[in-house]
């Protein structure tokens, strides 16, 4: 693929403009921590990693549009039990940089599973996706099963039940690159989406406002593909899954009902915890920090001595 060589950015001033607003928002993220960049056949990846290195491993996937600082509230936590890694996805917002045209869910399969073979190449990890980062984390858990010890999906986008009407009207525009819808429907469309972050707590409204401006910006600095569409597991795929897995879900969730999602897990997959947060959507790593950090750890921990899937 030919790119100019500031790709993914509009620009080499957008580039300048979103490493300023990360150093900016790192600040707030754990200093007994680093950065690392690898290279692998996919292209590369840029990794925020924290945590005792002889701790085990706990892979971190953002939500779409995210990129690995929307865990910035949650990696201390995090870190004081697992070693941490944090991933841009590839050919999404962040500093990783895809070498192909990423089309298709084996194609983000493929690049994790690259990744972890570096990040941990004789261990398996455990992993937790949000939204987007969710359905990738559950696709890869399907292909590559002992390469997991657990697995925690937050909201995945699809996986469960279809993404509703409602919500894909308001997002596709999201993971478009059209450069003019950066301000008032942008914000509109997450009031909607976040609505419990909106209406919370002064220190929930204060990390929603943060998110907004960031996601307002980072609109301006991208210049990206509309990324793989999230697909939906069908009975055969959640029977067979094997990885111990938890699935978490705001109440007030917008892609799907949060209700219907957990009543198809416990008819299919009742080997699946699922679990629904109260006083949350789609924002349940903003709009409840504290209870989502409790329930993966819980979670975690209680699978620490078991072995990874055969």
């Amino acid at each position: 693929m030919i790119r100019q060589p500031y790709y993914p950015f509009r620009s080499e001033q957008a580039q300048a403009e979103y490493e300023a607003l990360c150093q900016e928002r790192a600040k707030a993220w754990p200093a007994s921590s680093e950065t690392v960049t690898l290279e692998s056949a996919s292209g590369r990846t840029f990794v925020r990693a924290c945590g005792r290195t002889t701790d085990p491993a706990l892979v971190l996937l953002p939500g779409a549009r995210g990129g690995s600082l929307m865990w910035t509230p949650h990696v201390a936590a995090l870190s004081a039990h697992y070693r941490t890694y944090a991933l841009d996805i590839i050919g999404d917002v962040g500093f990783s940089v895809n070498r192909y045209k990423i089309s298709k869910a084996e194609d983000l399969v493929n690049w994790l599973d690259e990744v972890l073979a570096v990040l941990a190449p004789t261990e398996p990890v455990n992993l937790l996706g949000m939204s987007y980062g969710g359905w990738i984390a559950a696709e890869y858990a399907l292909r590559f099963p002992r390469r997991l010890r657990n697995v925690v999906l937050l909201a995945p986008g699809g996986t469960v039940l279809p993404i509703s009407w409602g919500f894909f009207m308001r997002i596709t525009p999201l993971c478009l690159p059209i450069p003019g819808l950066g301000g008032s429907p942008l914000r509109r469309t997450l009031h909607w989406i976040f609505r419990d972050s909106a209406q919370g707590s002064e220190a929930v409204r204060a990390l929603f406002e943060e998110v907004v401006a960031d996601m307002q910006k980072v609109w301006h600095l991208f210049a990206l593909p509309r990324p793989p569409w999230p697909n939906v597991l069908d009975d055969k795929a959640w029977q067979g899954f094997r990885v111990p897995c938890l699935f978490l879900v705001g109440e007030n969730e917008k892609i799907y009902s949060a209700q219907a999602a957990v009543r198809r897990l416990s008819r299919v997959a009742p080997q699946v915890k699922a679990e629904i947060i109260p006083g949350a959507g789609h924002d349940l790593t903003m709009a409840q920090v504290e209870l989502v950090i409790r329930k993966v750890l819980e979670f975690l921990g209680e699978r620490a001595v078991i072995a990874p899937a055969a």
